[in-house]
């Protein structure tokens, strides 16, 4: 059976299967219990499971491995969550005195969802993805990795596909773990770019001088612009797809840039364009105007609540994406989603 065949349906079958045989619980275990250092970080870690009928149980806690082990593989959850670590035990938080159940460490989490960039892609939509749009994964994950190890030097990164439309980056320094909300929001605020809901149309303005940070994110989004955006994507292809990028130029610009719009053949000739006339027609705010649409069309975005919450569930690595079938596995940079195996094409 492949991904292309796969049947929801199926699940309740594959799954006894997928947790008796494939599931890495050493590993898994090894990397949750960080060395067994600090006495009951395991069994104070929270884990939910989302059964069949999506029937959800929050608080589950494990002694050990094998009490893991043995509880997976009599729920054969649907989907299994990470949380943090509690000041008790997850599941006697009903025992403990009023207060006192406090979640107090867990790694710094990132989740990029594609659906989130809807505005910007034409291949793709809502949950839909394919190879054109996934670049904007590659960049995401080229420009979040390195500002982490580089700006605040986070040493171990894992980068997780969501299963579905996604990416997730779990970081488990100490240090990272040990993070306040503020200083989570902090983090996330820095990393975050692109700004303003769906009735912002401008959604990205550079402050001179700019950011160190923007500088080497804009050379990121450079080496994969004229591929993904001009040619995989077409974004300046017709009428529709100009107006909608004009509306990000200054008024007194529109005119001189719609004429020179017509009379090219290509994206990349009306991109040439731009980035040429920009300047001359608008000599204050042009000059960075071109760097400002490519991180409103390339940047990545971000779910900031994901990444601010000490007690915010994300979905756990090796778990099965019970709609796709697919597994959260670990991402290598640069990749084409049909590398990821699914439950049914490998039992």
């Amino acid at each position: 059976m492949d991904l292309e065949s796969y049947d929801p349906a199926s699940l309740p079958d594959l799954l006894p299967l997928y947790y008796r045989r494939l599931f890495p619980y050493f590993q898994y275990y090894r990397w949750l219990n960080y060395g067994g250092v600090v006495k009951n970080y395991f069994p104070n870690r929270e884990f939910s499971f989302t059964l069949k009928d999506d029937i959800y149980v929050r608080y589950q806690s494990f002694n050990n491995m094998n009490e893991l082990e043995k509880e997976m593989q009599k729920m054969n959850p649907y989907k299994i969550d990470i949380g943090a670590v509690y000041s008790h035990k997850p599941s006697m938080h009903n025992s403990v005195k009023s207060g006192t159940f406090q979640a107090q460490e867990k790694e710094l989490v990132f989740d990029i969802d594609m659906t989130d960039y809807d505005d910007v892609r034409r291949c793709c939509s809502s949950a839909d993805i394919c190879n054109k749009c996934w670049t904007l994964m590659t960049i995401a994950i080229r420009i979040l990795d390195r500002a982490l190890y580089e700006d605040f030097g986070f040493q171990h990164r894992l980068w997780v596909y969501s299963g579905r439309r996604g990416v997730h980056c779990w970081v488990c320094d100490e240090s990272a773990r040990k993070l306040s909300q503020a200083e989570r929001s902090a983090v996330a605020e820095y990393l975050t770019v692109v700004k303003g809901g769906e009735e912002t149309i401008k959604k990205v303005n550079l402050i001179e001088p700019i950011h160190p940070f923007l500088k080497k994110s804009i050379v990121v989004i450079e080496k994969y612009f004229e591929q993904y955006a001009l040619l995989g994507q077409d974004f300046l292809e017709n009428k529709p797809c100009w107006e909608k990028v004009l509306s990000l130029v200054p008024e007194a610009a529109r005119e001189n840039l719609l004429h020179d719009f017509q009379k090219a053949r290509t994206s990349v000739d009306r991109w040439e364009k731009l980035k040429k006339n920009l300047p001359k027609l608008d000599p204050k705010k042009g000059v960075n105007l071109s760097k400002e649409i490519m991180l409103q069309y390339c940047y990545p975005r971000l779910d900031v609540n994901v990444s601010k919450g000490v007690n915010h569930l994300l979905k756990s690595p090796f778990s099965v994406h019970p709609k796709t079938g697919k597994c959260l596995w670990f991402v290598v940079i640069i990749f084409q989603m049909k590398i990821f195996w699914s439950t049914a094409s490998v039992l």
